[in-house]
């Protein structure tokens, strides 16, 4: 069986949301501040690593990502009414942190984390939608490759450390150049594959975004 190959890869990028033909810009790294991952973690948009991973330093790319390579439909189910209660602080609704567009980390009975975007506050309930801020959506990926080679044995093992909360941000944290890989904590738009329950750029339940790819 075929080894997998680690590949340290560092590339700026502009990420766009073409959906139905309007392009707007999400996010944007720069050739001073990369977008860096290591490929063949789990991490990653499969389709987005899948792009990636064969180029050479200093080609360019421009590939777009359709829902169902990226973080899927926006299903209506995933959308809920909670109790405003369970957002209470000493008997106080939690106004700092719980208002319109907020990402809210909630866990489910069986002890899971994800996240949420706060899409309504009424009298008695906070609806909160589920979906990743990109589901739904078709994303245009254009930039160059900065960096392209085996990573090391010590870079996966502190990529792994990171990804367990040992060494720093993990996915989702803005440690830019030398971190996980998830540029920021946009939701998934950098590529996360959405099961980090971080936000890079992710399919399916976690609220942040990507370069996170």
């Amino acid at each position: 069986m075929e080894k997998q190959e680690n590949k340290y890869i560092k590339a700026s990028y502009q990420l766009y949301d073409v959906t139905d033909g309007v392009q707007e810009l999400i996010e944007q790294t720069s050739d001073d501040a990369p977008f860096s991952f290591i490929s063949g973690m789990g991490i990653l948009l499969e389709s987005f690593e899948n792009q990636l991973k064969g180029l050479a330093v200093g080609e360019q790319f421009d590939f777009k990502l359709t829902p169902d390579q990226a973080y899927g439909e926006h299903e209506e189910s995933r959308v809920v009414d909670l109790d405003k209660e369970i957002f209470t602080v000493d008997g106080r609704f939690d106004h700092e942190n719980i208002y319109l567009d907020a990402i809210v980390p909630l866990q489910n009975e069986d002890g899971n984390r994800f996240n949420g975007q706060v899409v309504e506050i009424t009298d008695d309930k906070v609806k909160v939608d589920l979906n990743h801020p990109l589901a739904g959506r078709t994303l245009n990926f254009r930039g160059k490759i900065i960096e392209s080679r085996e990573a090391s044995n010590e870079e996966v093992a502190a990529f792994v450390s990171q990804l367990s909360g040992q060494g720093g941000c993990g996915c989702g944290g803005s440690c830019g150049d030398g971190g996980c890989g998830c540029g920021d904590n946009s939701g998934g738009g950098c590529g996360c594959d959405g099961n980090s329950g971080g936000g890079c750029g992710c399919g399916g339940n976690s609220g942040g975004s990507c370069g996170c790819h």
